[in-house]
């Protein structure tokens, strides 16, 4: 019998079927039935057609154009880019959308008078201005350009973040609308997209022979007269217009644009055209079934169920399943994680100076600051009224910089990949999510409970990332891909969990933006035991932190165990992320941030690379916390959201001159 094999006409045709089914008992859920003349001319006196014809249909519509546009734009950014990581959200729109929206309804509500898609997109547009900025004199390279988009997307979230947590009651409808909300009362989204959809998929026609080039190496496509960084800003550019129109009216829906390029792919669609024709028809059906299916099971209650985050919380499994399956190495080539400056003479002498400006940081942390009276200078007050809250919070905040700081150059220097941290290898969001049930279940649990919901969470996480790259060798294309869609899984619950505003996201807030304002000396004692121990375990693996980085064949041709010294290095980093997570939550910055820091500063060798990490980042930290206890007082800033504002400052500033 002959076995039918899986092309991009069956995929669709398969999806398009499953489609029908949710479509046919929505409506009748809907309308009973007597829902046909509600397509067309509804009557007015007929509740049940107005609801087809006002609710239903724009809302499946606008799934259909929403799921099709943003398909395109990662097809569209997955070839600039040569890398299957690439989605619409890379770039920064969605999380400039979310600012401006957020700062325009707290500060400057006129402006909304000008309409929410207007302001979405201006947001949008400006986050990736910014980010063409600090990669244009690079050419837009696809490593540089990415990274740039990582560190404007984890500025802008933090901004966001911090935005949302002072003002939950005021922004509750925005934190719906970044969940990506599919629910309609009107046509007017619909005939907002349809147009600008029909406009990005002509851009794409034209551009499509001269994107295939991309295909070819860059040398050989200068040579057949390719001019890359104009290339890349038009399509670019065009996947960016398709993406903020998409936002500005759905919200944030970042799965689709990252899942239906990789699935059509798989299933056979190899050339640009075709991805190009099947993606955006695979990316419409498959956030259609999604949102049809949670109206059918959710019922009265699906506008209040965010589309675009129930999306990437069912595609994580998806993304999980594909992983082994995508072909990462081939298609975006593995970055180099070359020092910017030369290496240091005496490295050790400035990984002196740097502690010692630690330590400065820390005395200042423990004993100045603002009080009833204003500001109390060193000393002034006993340390009894100081040591007693500031010595944990100090402890805990340096020594959660330091393990971040560590992770983060072992990943990168393990997997030669810049972009890489802590927190893309998906532990930090299987600490949260272990941590979220907790808290959810069990608001009044202690802190052993909720450092034994964290670990079992990362251990969790480290399971499946053994499970699923074993077989690979643990190539770390392959494991980023894998923490990836354990972060999709993660940030999907989170928005699911404040859009319904309940009482308990107080605390998950709290904990997500890294705050240590309920740290106690027994947790800052037991983490910095923990850490000790991590440091010193670290430390005699230094070797093959210098060898991997020369790549497979030279370390195993040197006598390393490529493999072996693989699991071990991504175990300790699990380890390392975890302890610091348990206590200031998932940090987003401090883990990419200090290795960079330590490397333009010319500390090159495995050692004095993690000797200097770990103390920019203890150093960052410490004074992140210092700084959010005091600027605002006596109103607090979490440390972790003022390490990403700080950190992100000066990152992108150095990137722009890289």
């Amino acid at each position: 019998m002959k076995v039918l094999t899986m092309t991009p006409a069956r995929l669709c045709g398969g999806a398009a079927l499953i489609v029908a089914g949710p479509a046919m008992a929505a409506l009748h859920a809907v309308a009973g039935s007597d829902w046909a003349g509600g397509f067309v001319h509804p009557n007015p006196d007929d509740i049940t057609q107005i609801l087809v014809h006002d609710s239903w249909l724009p809302r499946l519509t606008v799934a259909l154009i929403g799921g099709a546009g943003l398909a395109l734009a990662g097809v569209l950014m997955q070839q600039t880019l040569r890398n299957p990581l690439a989605a619409p959200t890379t770039l920064g729109v969605a999380s400039g959308a979310q600012v401006l929206l957020l700062v325009a309804t707290l500060f400057a509500p006129g402006l909304l008078t000008y309409g929410r898609a207007a302001i979405a997109f201006v947001g949008g547009a400006l986050a990736v201005a910014l980010v063409f900025a600090l990669a244009w004199r690079r050419g837009l390279a696809p490593a540089v350009l990415v990274l740039a988009g990582l560190v404007v997307n984890l500025y802008l979230g933090a901004v966001s973040l911090a935005l949302i947590l002072f003002n939950q009651d005021k922004l509750h409808g925005l934190m719906i609308w970044g969940a990506g909300s599919l629910a309609q009362n009107n046509w007017q989204d619909a005939l907002h997209l349809a147009p600008r959809l029909a406009l990005a998929a002509a851009g794409a026609g034209v551009l499509v022979r001269a994107l295939a080039v991309l295909d070819l190496d860059e040398v050989n496509a200068r040579n057949l007269g390719v001019s890359l960084p104009w290339l890349r800003l038009a399509s670019l550019g065009l996947a960016v217009f398709i993406t903020a129109s998409i936002v500005s009216a759905l919200g944030v829906i970042g799965f689709v644009g990252l899942a239906a390029p990789a699935i059509v792919r798989l299933v056979g669609a190899r050339t640009l055209g075709a991805r190009l024709f099947w993606a955006p028809v695979f990316g419409a059906l498959l956030l259609a079934a999604t949102d049809l299916l949670l109206q059918l099971i959710a019922g009265s209650n699906a506008s209040l169920i965010p589309t675009g985050a129930t999306t990437a919380a069912l595609g994580a499994p998806l993304l999980l399943w594909l992983v082994p399956r995508l072909s990462a190495g081939r298609s975006a080539p593995r970055p180099s994680v070359a020092p910017p400056a030369p290496r240091r003479a005496a490295p050790w002498r400035l990984i002196g100076l740097r502690a010692i400006a630690l330590a400065a940081m820390a005395v200042i942390a423990l004993l100045a600051g603002r009080g009833l009276h204003g500001w109390n200078a060193p000393f002034a007050l006993p340390w009894s009224e100081t040591g007693a809250w500031r010595a944990p919070r100090v402890l805990a905040a340096g020594m959660a910089g330091m393990l971040l700081a560590l992770a983060g150059t072992i990943i990168q220097r393990v997997s030669g990949n810049p972009m890489a941290s802590p927190e893309v290898l998906g532990v930090s969001a299987g600490t949260g999510m272990g941590l979220l049930a907790l808290i959810w279940f069990a608001p009044a649990a202690g802190t052993l409970a909720l450092l034994g919901a964290g670990t079992l969470g990362a251990l969790a996480t480290l399971a499946l990332l053994i499970a699923i790259n074993a077989r690979a060798g643990f190539e770390p294309e392959q494991l980023l891909l894998t923490g990836i869609a354990v972060m999709f899984a993660f940030d999907a619950i989170q928005r699911i969990v404040l859009a319904g505003n309940d009482p308990r996201s107080q605390s998950m807030l709290a904990w997500i933006s890294g705050s240590t304002y309920y740290v106690d000396m027994g947790t800052a004692g037991l983490i910095s035991a923990v850490g000790l121990v991590l440091v010193a375990l670290a430390w005699p693996l230094a070797r093959w932190l210098d060898l991997l980085p020369l790549g497979a064949s030279v370390a195993r041709a040197l006598g390393i165990n490529v493999t072996v010294s693989r699991l071990v290095l991504l175990g300790l980093v699990a380890v390392l992320t975890a302890a610091a997570t348990l206590v200031v939550g998932p940090l987003s910055f401090v883990g990419l941030l200090a290795p960079h820091l330590a490397r333009m500063a010319g500390l090159a060798r495995a050692r004095t690379h993690m000797a200097g990490a770990m103390v920019f980042g203890a150093l960052l930290m410490i004074a992140a916390d210092w700084v959010g206890r005091e600027i605002l007082f006596p109103v607090e800033i979490p440390a972790g959201l003022v390490a990403t504002l700080i950190g992100g400052s000066y990152f992108m500033w150095r990137l722009r001159r890289i």
